[in-house]
């Protein structure tokens, strides 16, 4: 029988789906308080790394700790669904979360599961980071690809050009998909934050390798394809959606005035 878990990324307490493919996870909980879910600084890990590495600390954890076939990670606000709108509005908002049910029907045809794409339209993925956080970080990337992962460098040009990613991190692969991605990833993401002076950054801004890691994953998945590791029939895009509410009008605001105002995000939404 196919193991298979989707992480939730939790910071703190908060209600969770009761399906058993579900683990909550305390991401960044070394030298924090219990919250009743599996902590991410016990076996191997790097739990301190999370003010820089956000929800990554988790998927790290996941990745060097768990034994199974699948391996996904969602938010504890941001889960995958393949309810309808109309269908989530009459029922409580986490009975719309991804069921194992669903979720093994995907694998049956699927090497990777994604969130449906995020779109900028007027914004390529390299001008959005630019107009909203340090672009340097990006081309820091771009030179550690250069000098260490020569292969990937057209991947990542491409990626910059496109309009719109898979972001947030949400994915579900399998034990394979997962060891290639994270072992890639982590390293990338390690020579980027020796190669990044953070001593004058603000705590929301020292936040950029989980923030990088999003288009990273894409960069990752663009090379599967270039490479024929993946085809395109076998990549599902899934709806997802979001419990609370985002204040949409500073949203636009603070959007509009990073592309004409050259004014960077300062927290997030």
């Amino acid at each position: 029988m196919t193991s298979l878990k989707l992480m939730i990324a939790c910071h703190k307490k908060c209600e969770v789906p009761s399906d058993p493919v579900y683990l909550p996870l305390q991401v960044g909980a070394a030298g924090k308080d219990e919250i009743g879910f599996t902590r991410d600084d016990t076996g191997e890990n790097i739990s301190r790394l999370n003010p820089c590495y956000c929800e990554l600390t988790g998927l790290y954890w996941c990745w060097k700790n768990l034994d199974v076939d699948w391996l996904g990670l969602v938010h504890y606000r941001r889960y995958f669904t393949m309810k309808s709108g109309t269908w989530r509005r009459q029922h409580s908002e986490l009975e719309g979360a991804l069921t194992q049910e669903e979720a093994e029907s995907l694998i049956k045809t699927a090497k990777i599961i994604v969130p449906k794409k995020r779109r900028y339209y007027i914004e390529s993925i390299y001008s959005h980071y630019s107009h909203t956080f340090d672009h340097t970080q990006l081309d820091t990337c771009r030179s550690i690809l250069v000098s260490k992962n020569p292969s990937y460098v057209s991947a990542f040009d491409s990626v910059m050009k496109s309009t719109g990613g898979y972001m947030f991190n949400m994915f579900l692969m399998d034990h394979a998909m997962v060891d290639s991605y994270c072992s890639w990833l982590f390293d990338v993401l390690q020579q980027l934050i020796d190669q990044t002076d953070s001593s004058g950054m603000s705590d929301f801004e020292k936040r950029y390798a989980g923030r990088i890691s999003e288009i990273l994953f894409n960069v990752w998945l663009k090379y599967q394809l270039e490479t024929g590791t993946v085809k395109p029939s076998e990549i599902r895009e899934v709806s997802y959606f979001y419990l609370g509410k985002i204040d949409w009008s500073r949203k636009v605001k603070s959007f509009l005035a990073a592309k004409f105002l050259h004014k960077k995000y300062d927290r997030s939404f």
